[in-house]
């Protein structure tokens, strides 16, 4: 096999420390397998000394079939694992931990609900509420912080202290342990154990580590301690693609890899062998922008193709509309659907599209979960009101508008099955400000009751007061109030669709059917063109990429205030564009919801590289 020179200075470094800035595309599994190679056979490494570090097990599972294929099954003692697995293994000789040592999803997920129910706390957005606390609890245990020094971004810290402390007591009153817990007791055993740290130095004397960029601060610390005292550390990672700061990641590890280790080689490999002149160039212009990163040239192998295409449309409905069209000409063309994907920032913005391939009959598969805003809780609570006005008053449906915005209206007030707002109001017959609340409430549901849906949603939304709910509730969780507004302006926006109630209520119904059969035949068949956060399609790439709603507040997103966060957006974005082989397309609208919209400030970056 012919290699660029870098990849063979790659390949034939010698002892100690080794960097090797790989670009999208740049062959990096390559690198690391013949990498590996090299040592057995050139050097004479024995093949249990040599450790291969990635981050998942499925590429754990890749990098060792190609290295099993490159060596015909010849080096099987060459060590191959995720960071949490040969961790694990260093903790199970020194304690004899087990596999069921280790705390599964559904029990960490039910201890914080356990603890929202203790401390009564009413979270509307439960089932994303409790994935960023544990991401949270994870971000503060592998950064090895203080509880008193961690400001949480979706609560307050008295809450998110009781949510942490608790999840911990639960922990230790089970006797079990999660992944972070396996690498903060890893590092103290290593620290505490000389004779433990001495046999897995001798063990382990090169230590091959594949995407370094999304490497956290105490995993470090243990490769860092394993690698003494040759520090035979090879690096494979690309700082332009680290986008998991959300769970640890530090660009700024790699970033300080050379300070670290003054004397380590690098090598940069800058050739593109997956896209074309003008997607490399035009993703280049883009990741300049940002200031902490190595600065890189890189070239496409393949030469020139089509330009990158930036397309505005005037709404949301017209965007979706046009890339249908588009991938049906495509189709036409000879491309397979499973060429071609589309990517988006968060899971929010591919509900237009997926009624669009829907309709149009046009096979697709997500690999996040399907969009169904008719199920999203701010739906939930603006149709409980809808249908609670057009007759519906069990008490489940009930619950759901009493409190929403807050009238301080009790659960006991509503005792049967059946609420009769005369027993509501019995109940507060000695409050008298109460009783007008209620009364209030049946107004208010009075007129809703034979308007049109857009109508009621306005109503409300503004003379109910439900947008004023959401601001509220969006302070509690440390959000954006336009994040839940703009979900509230989905709905209107599907609403304003129907004349009727009815014509509404079956759309929603249909609209569930579909998405149900979707997911059935997702199971089944697995093709299709392919939907999927820019997160998820990290290392995947596509002949054709469809970018969608590039806009300022999409991408970069609203979060993104400090300039470390628009640094990991711009990254983000990069990524989404080199995941492309031969065409991409950069999509906005200039108006959603009636309201103006601004392109993102990416797409500003990028096109002045022609000017």
């Amino acid at each position: 096999m012919a290699f660029h020179p870098s990849q063979e200075e790659a390949i034939r470094h010698g002892d100690g420390p080794m960097m090797v800035l790989a670009g999208p595309g740049s062959g990096k599994t390559t690198v690391i397998t013949h990498r590996t190679r090299y040592l057995i056979q050139e050097k004479g490494v024995d093949p249990s000394n040599i450790l291969v570090i990635t981050f998942t097990r499925a590429a754990a599972r890749e990098m060792k079939e190609r290295f099993d294929a490159l060596t015909e099954g010849n080096s099987p003692r060459v060590s191959f694992g995720t960071f949490h697995s040969v961790f694990f293994t260093i903790l199970k000789y020194a304690y004899r931990y087990q596999a069921s040592d280790i705390v599964r999803e559904e029990q960490k997920i039910r201890y914080i609900r356990e603890m929202m129910e203790q401390y009564q706390l009413e979270i509307e957005d439960e089932h994303e509420f409790v994935p960023a606390i544990l991401s949270e609890i994870s971000l503060v245990k592998s950064e090895m912080m203080s509880l008193d020094h961690y400001y949480s971004k979706n609560c307050s810290e008295a809450v998110f202290k009781k949510l942490y402390e608790g999840y911990e007591e639960r922990m230790r009153r089970a006797g079990l342990l999660d992944f972070d817990d396996m690498l903060v007791m890893c590092c103290q055993l290593l620290d505490q154990r000389p004779d433990i740290l001495k046999a897995w130095q001798n063990k382990f004397r090169y230590i091959l580590i594949d995407e370094f960029q999304d490497i956290n601060k105490v995993q470090y610390e243990i490769v860092r301690k394993l690698a003494l005292p040759g520090n035979n550390l090879f690096i494979v990672g690309d700082d332009d693609q680290s986008v998991y700061r959300f769970r640890g990641a530090r660009p700024e590890i790699m970033l300080g890899f050379l300070k670290d280790y003054p004397k380590a080689g690098t090598v940069l490999l800058g050739t593109n062998y997956r896209s074309t002149r003008e997607i490399v160039d035009t993703a280049g212009a883009l990741i300049a922008h940002n200031k902490k990163r190595y600065e890189k040239k890189l070239t496409a192998a393949k030469g020139a193709g089509k330009p990158v295409q930036t397309c505005m449309s005037r709404d949301p409905r017209e965007e979706t509309l046009r890339i249908v069209g588009e991938i049906q000409d495509y189709g036409a063309a000879g491309y397979r659907l499973e060429d071609i994907a589309v990517l988006y920032r968060t899971n929010l913005n591919p509900r237009l599209l997926v009624e669009r391939l829907m309709e149009y009959n046009i096979p697709f598969t997500m690999k996040d979960s399907l969009p169904n805003l008719y199920e999203h809780w701010i739906s939930k609570n603006i149709l409980a009101y809808i249908r609670a006005a057009r007759g519906d008053r069990k008490r489940s449906n009930i619950l759901g508008i009493i409190n929403r915005p807050n009238r301080y209206i009790s659960r006991d007030a509503l005792e049967d099955g059946e609420v009769s707002w005369d027993k509501v109001k019995s109940f507060y017959q000695d409050k008298g400000w109460m009783v007008e609340r209620v009364e209030q409430l049946e107004y208010d549901l009075l007129m809703l009751k034979d308007m049109a849906p857009v109508a009621a949603v306005n109503y409300i939304r503004k003379a109910v007061g439900y947008d004023d709910y959401l601001k509220e509730y969006a302070q509690f969780r440390r959000m954006k109030a336009e994040e839940l507004l703009d979900m509230a302006d989905q709905l209107k926006e599907s609403a304003g669709g129907f004349k009727t109630m009815e014509a509404w209520f079956d759309h929603m119904e249909e609209y569930k059917s579909k998405l149900m059969e979707q997911a059935r035949s997702q199971k089944e068949v697995r093709e299709g063109v392919s939907l999927m956060t820019m997160h998820s399609s990290k290392g995947l790439e596509f002949r054709v990429v469809y970018i969608l709603d590039a806009n300022e507040g999409i991408t970069p997103h609203r979060k993104a205030v400090l300039e470390e966060d628009l640094e990991e957006e711009r990254r983000m974005f990069y990524v989404a564009m080199t995941r492309a082989k031969e065409r991409l397309h950069v999509h906005y609208a200039a108006e959603r919801y009636g309201k103006k919209q601004e392109r993102s400030r990416f797409i500003g970056e990028y096109l002045k590289q022609g000017k």
